[in-house]
Order: structure tokens, then C-alpha cells, then sequence
């Protein structure tokens, strides 16, 4: 049986040995994860419970953290106010072939600048690093100007899924997260599959894409919550409820004349959250067990 060894002082060390500094940085750590987590936890315990209070409630002063009764009407109201069920038609639409095509992209395009040559490699490479300092506020009327009449064609997306999903298909940051991820993969693993005669497309779906999985996940979960919260181009390109989605149809909740229902408001803010809650803790097995088998290859 192993004997653990016991650990010595050195008078050297001064006032804080190595023990004692390890434990104070173990405390540090969870105290700044506790603070963290209050600063994320506290808004949303507030949305929570402010969904199902009533507006004297949660404008009364000093707080209220909890409801005096529970209003579950609040969420009756907010579906009624506007036609979510078509919102979350929309947004399940938009989000789900929006965030599939982006990955698709963003995976195509990483590979090549990672492993494929061709001429002005690295002037596309630079191309998109510039892309990525471009705000998103600038491209929104060029964007909408071609949309609105496509050239060539002539069509016409406004009030289209095409008109929202295909302007935000392809984003800078994905195929520079990504190319990165592939540059630190196994280089051995690779050559050996080209030396057996291994094609670009069996190497990328045999090879690279289960090797590079965690960041894969971890950027199409950043992706999908970026299509779902997407708000400024949505509201750019639609002008009918037909076609709005979660996040603009958030708008019809407020009153222009100030007399807002903020546990309303509160109660249709969770219909839009509520969703990603469940998706992320769906998806994190997957992302840990991605995580897991990236860090025993190689």
C-alpha cells in the first residue's frame, strides 16, 4: 500500500507555504465562481420571478424579490398580446437552417485554409480577419439593399426565410474559431491517412470532424444562440407578423403610451429564453463527451 508522503515545511517559504497557497487560490476560485454566478443568476431569478408578479410588484420599492401571489395569468396575457406560436414557428425555422448552414461554412472554409493549398491563401485568411472587425450595423443596409432586389435575378426576399437566414449563412468568426481548432489537431494522424490514399472529403468527415468535435459543438452552440437572440436584421427585413420572430415579437408587449405590463413583458422574455435553457442542457453531455475524447487523442 502507497504511503503518502508527508509534507514538510520549508522555513524558506516564508509567512504562506505551498499548501496554504494552494488552498487560498482554491478558495479565490470558487469565490469569483460565486460571484459569477450571481451576476448571471440574480437577473434571471428576477425575470423568473417578475413573470409572475404584477407591475405594482415589481416597480414597488423596497424590492420584492418574491411574488405575493403567483400570477400565472402574466403568461396567458403575453401569448394572447401577440401570435407567438407563429414567432416560434419562424424562429425555430430561421435558427435551425441559419445555424446549420453557418457550421456548414464555417467547416468547408476552416479545412481549406487548414490543410488545403491554393494561390492567395493567405490573402483570404487576412481578408477574413478583416471581416471580423466589421460591425454588423454597417452591412445591414447593403445587405438589405441587395436582399430587397436580388441581382440578376430580380427577386424579391423581403418577408422571406431566405431574406433572413441567407445574409448571416457564412460569419468570419467561425471559419477563424474553427481553422484554429483544426491547425492544433494530431498533424501524424492526418499524413498517415493522406500516405493510404485518403480523399479531402473522407479525410474531413472520417478524420477531422470527430477529432475537432468540441470546438465544433462549441461553436455551433454559439451559433444557434446567436440566431436565436438574432434581433436588428429580423426586424430589418420583415414588416409583417407573419414572418417576425421571438425577439421582435418581444416589442408587441410594450406600450407606446408607457403603461406596460412588466410581468408581461417578463412572462413573454421566458418564452424566449426558456427554449435555449433546454437546449443547452440537452446538448452539454455532448459537448463533454466531445471535450473528453478530444483530450485522450493523439
Amino acid at each position: 500500500m502507497a504511503v503518502e508522503p508527508i509534507y514538510v515545511p520549508n522555513p524558506k517559504e516564508g509567512l504562506f507555504s505551498r499548501r496554504t497557497k494552494a488552498r487560498l487560490g482554491k478558495v479565490s476560485s470558487y469565490i469569483l465562481l460565486l460571484l459569477l454566478l450571481l451576476v448571471i443568476g440574480v437577473p434571471v431569478f428576477w425575470m423568473l420571478s417578475g413573470s409572475l408578479k404584477t407591475t405594482q410588484e415589481i416597480t414597488a420599492i423596497p424590492m420584492k424579490w418574491l411574488p405575493s401571489s403567483l400570477r400565472w395569468e402574466n403568461f396567458k396575457d403575453a401569448w394572447n398580446a401577440a401570435p407567438f406560436d407563429r414567432f416560434y414557428i419562424n424562429t425555430i425555422i430561421t435558427t435551425a437552417f441559419g445555424s446549420g448552414l453557418e457550421l456548414v461554412n464555417a467547416t468547408l472554409t476552416a479545412y481549406a485554409l487548414a490543410f488545403l493549398r491554393f494561390p492567395k491563401k493567405t490573402l483570404v485568411f487576412i481578408i477574413i480577419l478583416v471581416a471580423l472587425m466589421i460591425p454588423d450595423e454597417v452591412v445591414i443596409l447593403p445587405n438589405y439593399l441587395t436582399v430587397a432586389s436580388i441581382p440578376l435575378f430580380g427577386w424579391n426576399w423581403v418577408n422571406t426565410y431566405q431574406g433572413i437566414i441567407i445574409p448571416g449563412a457564412s460569419v468570419a468568426f467561425g471559419a477563424f474559431f474553427l481553422r484554429q481548432a483544426f491547425l492544433g489537431l494530431p498533424r501524424e494522424v492526418l499524413d498517415a491517412a493522406k500516405v493510404d490514399g485518403c480523399s479531402h472529403v473522407r479525410m474531413l468527415w472520417d478524420m477531422v470532424v470527430p477529432m475537432a468535435r468540441p470546438a465544433i459543438l462549441t461553436f455551433g452552440m454559439l451559433s444557434l444562440v446567436a440566431k436565436w437572440n438574432e434581433y436588428l436584421w429580423p426586424l430589418v427585413i420583415t414588416n409583417e407578423d407573419r414572418m417576425r420572430t421571438l425577439t421582435v415579437g418581444l416589442t408587441y408587449l410594450f406600450d407606446n403610451e408607457g403603461n406596460t405590463e412588466w410581468g408581461v413583458v417578463m412572462a413573454g422574455t421566458v418564452f424566449v429564453l426558456a427554449p435555449l435553457i433546454f437546449i443547452f442542457i440537452w446538448a452539454q453531455r455532448f459537448i463533454i463527451e466531445g471535450i473528453t475524447s478530444g483530450a485522450t487523442k493523439g
